[in-house]
C-alpha cells in the first residue's frame, strides 16, 4: 500500500486529521530544503508538500512565486529535486507529495519520470494545471508505479465534476478552499465544512483542504470536518523571511509545531 494510503489509514483509526505543510523545493537550496523535511517531520508533519518551481506558477499567490523564482535562480529542475528525494529516503519515510506543473513533467517524459519518481520514493503528484479528463496516460503510468494521482476540487466545481475528480483521485482528493491563487486569508470560508460533505459523500478517498490556511485557529477549525490541513503560503513567506539563517529549519519547525498541534485538537 502506498504511503499516503498507509498513513490516512493510521490516521482514521485514531479520527485524526493529517498536518500537510507545503514547501517548495530549493527554496533557499536543496540542502535547506532537505533539512526543512526532516523538520517537518519532527513538528508533527504527517505529509510532506514539495512545489516544483515553475517559471509561470498561474495558480500561486506572490509568496509561492516569489519562492519559485528563487528556486529557479539555481536551476532547480524536477530532474534536481527526484533526486533530493531519493537522498531523503535514506533518512526519513514521511509521505512525499510533488505539487507540479504539467509542463515539467511533459519536459521530463512521462514515463521516465514515472519510473524515476516511484525509484526515488515519491508518493504522490499533483499537477494543478492537469484536469482530470486530460490525464488517463499520467494516471495509467503513476499508477502503475504506485504513485498517488491527487486532483483539485474547488467551490465552483460541479457535482458532476466532483464524481469525475473523486474517481480520479487517489490518496487525497485536495479541496481548494476558496478560488483564486494560493496565499493566506484572515477567514475560512463559510462553505468549506459543506463542500467537503459533499465531496466525501462521493468517495471514500480522503479529503485535505488548502488554500488560505495559515494560522493555528484556522487549521484547527479546518481539522474538525477535513480529512487532511494543508498549509502553503504562511510557511514558504516565513522560509523566504529568514533565509539562510542557521536556525531557519528549527524556527520553521516550530512554527509548523504550533499549526499541527491546532490541527490535531492538542
Amino acid at each position: 500500500m502506498n504511503r499516503i494510503s498507509q498513513l490516512f489509514e493510521k490516521l482514521a483509526g485514531r479520527r485524526e486529521p493529517a498536518f500537510i505543510p507545503f514547501i517548495t523545493a530549493g527554496d533557499p537550496t536543496l540542502d535547506a530544503t532537505a533539512e526543512i523535511v526532516v523538520e517537518l517531520e519532527k513538528a508533527g508533519a504527517d505529509v510532506v508538500e514539495l512545489g516544483v518551481p515553475f517559471s509561470d506558477p498561474v495558480a500561486d499567490g506572490v509568496v509561492n512565486q516569489e519562492a519559485a523564482q528563487r528556486a529557479l535562480k539555481h536551476n532547480v529542475s524536477l530532474h534536481d529535486i527526484v533526486a533530493r528525494v531519493k537522498e531523503l529516503r535514506k533518512k526519513t519515510q514521511i509521505p512525499l507529495v510533488l505539487f507540479t506543473y504539467f509542463n515539467p513533467v511533459l519536459a521530463y517524459g512521462l514515463e521516465d519520470f514515472a519510473r524515476d519518481a516511484a525509484d526515488a520514493g515519491v508518493d504522490g503528484v499533483l499537477c494543478v494545471d492537469l484536469p482530470p479528463e486530460e490525464a488517463d496516460e499520467y494516471k495509467r503510468l503513476l499508477n502503475e508505479h504506485d504513485i498517488a494521482t491527487i486532483f483539485l476540487a474547488a467551490p465552483t466545481s460541479s457535482a458532476e465534476r466532483i464524481d469525475h475528480i473523486a474517481a480520479a483521485s487517489s490518496g487525497f482528493v485536495y479541496y481548494v478552499s476558496r478560488t483564486g491563487v494560493t496565499g493566506e486569508r484572515a477567514d475560512i470560508e463559510t462553505s468549506v465544512n459543506e463542500m467537503v460533505g459533499r465531496i466525501k459523500a462521493k468517495t471514500t478517498t480522503p479529503v485535505a483542504v488548502g488554500f488560505g490556511i495559515s494560522t493555528p485557529d484556522q487549521a484547527a477549525e479546518v481539522g474538525r470536518y477535513a480529512d487532511g490541513v494543508i498549509v502553503g503560503s504562511a510557511i514558504v513567506r516565513m522560509i523566504g523571511d529568514l533565509g539562510d539563517a542557521p536556525d531557519m529549519p528549527a524556527r520553521v519547525g516550530a512554527f509548523v509545531k504550533s499549526l499541527a498541534d491546532a490541527a490535531k485538537g492538542k
